[in-house]
Parts: structure tokens; sequence; C-alpha cells
């Protein structure tokens, strides 16, 4: 029967792509010039898709293959996969959750002191020699003891909410429903945005979730306010925050991931008061090696006929 051929819509680290290449027939959608001409060749012999959570599986390209039965997500995030189309077709889909909650938790975290202590302008402060001549640095702000809100309290949520409790912070949680956990539950994102300090993006992007951090919900956090986000930029309304950010109605904002990223909106790039991320919250070898294990694992388990270790649809 041979091995069953996978189309690979992006690149991956060697130390993924040459399993990939042992255990199945690859097609590199992403090096393809003519992507459709490419589909229409191989489209029909593929059984399963190999993509990242930011460039997913649409349905074109879904219906581009008829034998598909299987999208692996490298990546936590699979929105940018169509579900829709997968159910109605009965194609199971996969992603890597759990071996990147660390990672992205750590990143928040960091982001967070960073901001508020502006450590990134206070190291150029002493590189460019401004230390010796201009003397102290500007004073910045306090994270300890500060109110915290997580926004979507999954598994990345719960792992910020239990990093903040090292900082004696008052935390408090919106989501979906309620949790057994120790911090208050706060069921509507303005009134949890109105009694934080910084405001954590945690939550899963879903159509219902769309612009969640909205006008109201940045209002609410306020002038004083630092909003944190490692989830997905759909969650917010971006023009709504370069807004605040520009008018000083929100004091500042750490992002990991952007509307049309790489190509960042130019605004975001003359504010002195943002920290900005290359949507990099699980890169480090330890997590990305444990993604490509488990991506690959659900395929090899697929294809296997054993259940799979991930599954979300």
């Amino acid at each position: 029967m041979g091995k069953p051929q996978i189309l690979q819509v992006g690149s991956y680290p060697d130390w993924d792509r040459i399993p990939l290449e042992e255990a199945f027939v690859l097609h590199r959608l992403y090096e393809a010039q003519d992507k459709a001409a490419f589909l229409a060749q191989v489209g029909p012999q593929v059984r399963g898709i190999a993509t990242r959570g930011d460039l997913g599986a649409d349905a074109a390209l879904i219906a581009a293959c008829p034998k598909l039965e299987i999208v692996s997500v490298y990546g936590v995030g699979y929105d940018a996969v169509d579900l829709d189309a997968c159910r109605a077709r009965g194609i199971r889909v996969t992603n890597t959750p759990d071996v990147l909650t660390d990672d992205v938790a750590d990143l928040a975290i960091g982001m967070m002191l960073m901001l508020s202590r502006g450590m990134a302008a206070a190291a150029e402060w002493v590189a460019s020699g401004d230390w010796a001549t201009k003397g102290g640095f500007a004073l910045q702000h306090k994270v300890s003891g500060k109110r915290a809100g997580v926004l979507g309290l999954g598994r990345i949520g719960t792992a910020v909410a239990r990093r903040l409790e090292g900082f004696g912070m008052d935390i408090a949680y919106s989501g979906t429903s309620e949790k057994p956990v120790p911090w208050p539950f706060i069921a509507d994102p303005v009134a949890l945005a109105k009694r934080s300090d910084i405001l954590f993006v945690t939550l899963a992007a879903t159509p219902a979730t769309r612009h969640v951090v909205n006008r109201d919900v940045l209002a609410a956090l306020g002038p004083q306010g630092m909003l944190v986000n490692v989830s997905r930029a759909a969650n917010i309304d971006e023009g709504a925050l370069l807004d605040a950010l520009e008018s000083g109605a929100l004091r500042s904002a750490a992002l990991d991931v952007f509307e049309g990223e790489p190509d960042v909106n130019p605004r975001f790039r003359n504010l002195r008061n943002v920290l900005l991320q290359p949507h990099h919250a699980s890169g480090t070898f330890e997590t990305r090696w444990a993604m490509g294990k488990v991506m690959r694992d659900n395929l090899d388990a697929h294809f296997s006929g054993r259940p799979l270790p991930t599954p979300v649809a």
C-alpha cells in the first residue's frame, strides 16, 4: 500500500522534517510556486495534512484533498482549521497541548515584568552611556501585590495564575464556566478588567471570543492598566487597542500575537508603551521538540489504527 501521503503546509525544523520523511510521503505546499496547480496534482492522493497553528487548513485546502483523513496541527491553537468542513467529512483534527503550557505562561510573566519595569529601555540606558552621562533611569511600576485578571482559565491561563501567586497578586478570572480554583470567578470580561491592574488574555480563539477584549474592556482596564496577550490576535479589537494606547486610555500592552502577522500594524512601532514579541511564546528548543513529537505521534497513531493522543475533533 505504501507510505501515507501527507501535505506539509509550512516548514518544520529538521528534527521534525526528517522523521516525517521517513514515515510518510511528504508534499511541501509551502515550497510550491503555483500552489493551486500543486494541490490539483497532489491533493487527490493526500490522506493527512501536517500544518501549524498559524497556518491551519481552510475549507478550500480541505476540499482539494478528497481522501483527507486527518489534520495534525503543530501548536495548541486550531482556530485556523475549518472544523466544520472537517466534521462534515469525518476528518480528525489534533493539536499539541500541554507541552507548550509552561513556556507560554513563562513568556506572559516575563513580558509583564519587562514592560512594568522598563527593562528593554533600561538596558539601552546603560549600553548607550546615558546612565553615566544623564544619571539614573526613570522610575517604573511595581508588579508584586497588584490585581491580576486572567481571561480564559484553561491550561495556559491556570499556569499563568499559579505563577502570579508567587508575586502575591490578587487574582481573579473569567471563562466559559466557574472552576474549582482558589481565585474568584467573574463572568463578565468588563467587570474582570475593572478590578484588574494587569489583564492577561489566555483564552482559546473561537468565533464567540472574537474581539472579546473590546473598547469597553479596555476602558474598564483604564489609564493605569496593562494588557498582556499570549493567546490569539482575534481575541482583541486591535484598532481599539491602538486607539487606547495612543490616547493614554490604557497605560501599556505586551503582545505576542498580531492581526496579519508578521506584518504588524505600523502604528505599534510608534508607541513607547508597548512590548512587541514575534509570536514565539512556545519558542524554546525543548518545547518545539516536544510539539513536533506530539504532532508526529498523532499522525502515526491515526495511520496505525491506534487512538489519537490529542484529538480536538
